[in-house]
C-alpha cells in the first residue's frame, strides 16, 4: 500500500500500472488480528503485481481494520463496499 512516487522501485514501474478499476485482496495482520478486504480498487503493476491504494482508500482500510482489531476479531472478511 504504498504510494509509486514514494518508492524508488516502484517508479520504475509507473509505465505498468493498470487502470484504476482493477481489484485486489489487501491483508493486514496486527495483535493476532487477521483483516482481509476483498475486490478493493487498486492500480497494479502488470510486471510485479504490486499494487497501489490512493490515499483516502488506505485511510478508509486502516481505519476499518483498527474497529476489527478493537471488537477483538480474531479474522475479519470484508468485501469493498463503494
Amino acid at each position: 500500500m504504498r504510494h509509486p512516487a514514494h518508492n524508488l522501485y516502484a517508479m520504475r514501474h509507473l509505465q505498468t500500472w493498470t487502470n484504476p478499476t482493477s481489484f485486489t485482496t489487501v491483508t493486514l495482520h496486527r495483535d493476532g488480528c487477521v483483516v482481509i478486504f476483498k475486490e478493493v480498487p487498486a492500480d497494479i503493476c502488470q510486471n510485479c503485481g504490486e499494487y497501489y491504494l490512493s490515499d483516502d482508500m488506505t485511510g478508509l482500510r486502516l481505519q476499518q481494520a483498527e474497529t476489527a482489531i478493537a471488537s477483538g476479531a480474531e479474522v475479519k472478511i470484508r468485501r469493498y463496499a463503494a
